[in-house]
């Protein structure tokens, strides 16, 4: 619903900015700024996600893509709307099958509902290169090149994907994006406790009784 009726880039990004969502993929910068700063810049822009979860013990994104798929898609989809951008891509862990097969299939669904009218979004499949999860070596191995970080400034805001403004936000992150805007900044940075602003998820492995996803 809330792609279909998706408010104007200012509003999208007012409600982002509201909610205090961070960046989940570890650098914690704050996601309406990053929108914006993409929404600075001329066009033709690109929107990545980072799928290539690979720090040890880390599941949360995974799963996220294979048991809410569609969630992912659509924060996705918003950010691609929302930015002005026709082409996206998943940049997906090599290892990580069964999530390519659900979004895979969850793309398919996507474009038959007539939801990607003229919007192009690719899976892209990681080589199993542990660097590809940093942002700008991400982006290298995109263009065909070997996984290796860039020097920043420029940062992919400016100088991404091809030359291009690039917006890169992780798979955490951008699933939590339609239920802002369905139900609001403030109300989705009201759920956080101690101070904190909303909710995120955590991944607990290792010697423990309950290991999972929380």
């Amino acid at each position: 619903d809330v792609l279909r009726s998706l408010p104007a880039a200012g509003k999208v990004i007012a409600e982002l900015k509201a909610s205090g969502l961070a960046g989940y993929g570890g650098a914690g910068f704050p996601t309406g700024l990053k929108w914006e700063s993409v929404l600075r810049e001329p066009g033709p822009r690109y929107v990545v996600v980072n799928a290539d979860e690979g720090e040890p013990g880390t599941i949360k994104d995974r799963y996220v893509m294979e048991l809410r798929p569609h969630l992912l898609l659509e924060g996705t989809l918003i950010a691609m709307r929302a930015l002005d951008c026709v082409e996206g891509y998943v940049y997906l862990r090599e290892e990580y099958a069964t999530a390519r097969e659900r979004l895979g299939r969850a793309l398919a669904e996507f474009r038959d509902s007539g939801l990607m009218a003229g919007i192009s979004l690719e899976l892209v499949v990681g080589a199993g290169a542990y660097i590809a999860g940093e942002e700008t070596a991400m982006l290298e191995s995109m263009e065909g090149r070997r996984a290796m970080p860039r020097l920043k400034p420029p940062f992919p805001s400016e100088v991404g994907y091809l030359g291009r403004p690039t917006l890169i936000n992780n798979v955490e992150t951008l699933a939590h994006i339609p239920a802002i805007l369905a139900h609001g900044g403030a109300w989705w940075a009201g759920l956080g406790a101690n101070g904190a602003q909303g909710t995120r998820l955590w991944s607990i492995s290792g010697a423990v009784a309950k290991p999972g996803c929380y």
